[in-house]
């Protein structure tokens, strides 16, 4: 384990690599799979410095892409279930999601919720480009919040 860590952390510093890397993990972690792109983005800017916010860009484009397709997903899910039944679908449940409308896809940072929601928000049929500029917005808050904590909360040089 550690020799691929090693291996992974060797890759990440190379910037012609890395910020690519950082694109691919944060735009899968926006969709349904299980991974977080925040060590990915944390390592890259730990071992280059100098590349703090194009890996914070970069993972907030990927991120916000990765929320754009489950924002489809849903959509799709939804067209597929409304032919499937014959009729339109509402889900009382999801109401108070359509209350907030787009500005709910702020929350697509959230852990858990945050990558479903994206979908919920396509389900529901809102604004795909008011959806994607909040999903923006919230992405890089937490890409920036996040990468300058640990950053705080590790100083020091790498291999020290």
């Amino acid at each position: 384990m550690e020799i691929w860590m090693h291996q992974l952390l060797e890759w990440l510093a190379l910037p012609q690599f890395g910020l690519s890397t950082v694109f691919v993990v944060s735009f899968v972690s926006a969709t349904l799979l299980p991974m977080g792109s925040e060590p990915a983005v944390f390592g890259l800017v730990k071992l280059n410095p100098d590349l703090f916010w194009p890996a914070i860009a970069v993972a907030t484009v990927g991120n916000t892409l990765g929320g754009g397709v489950s924002w489809w997903m849903g959509l799709g899910a939804h067209r597929a279930v409304d032919r499937a039944r014959g009729n339109a679908t509402e889900l009382r449940a999801l109401n108070w999601l359509k209350r907030f409308g787009p500005r709910a896809c702020l929350l697509s940072w959230l852990p858990g919720v945050g990558d479903p929601l994206c979908a919920v928000a396509g389900w529901l049929k809102l604004p795909f480009w008011p959806c994607l500029a909040y999903m923006a917005v919230g992405k890089f808050l937490r890409y920036l919040v996040m990468t300058t904590a640990l950053l705080y909360l590790m100083p020091g040089q790498v291999g020290t």
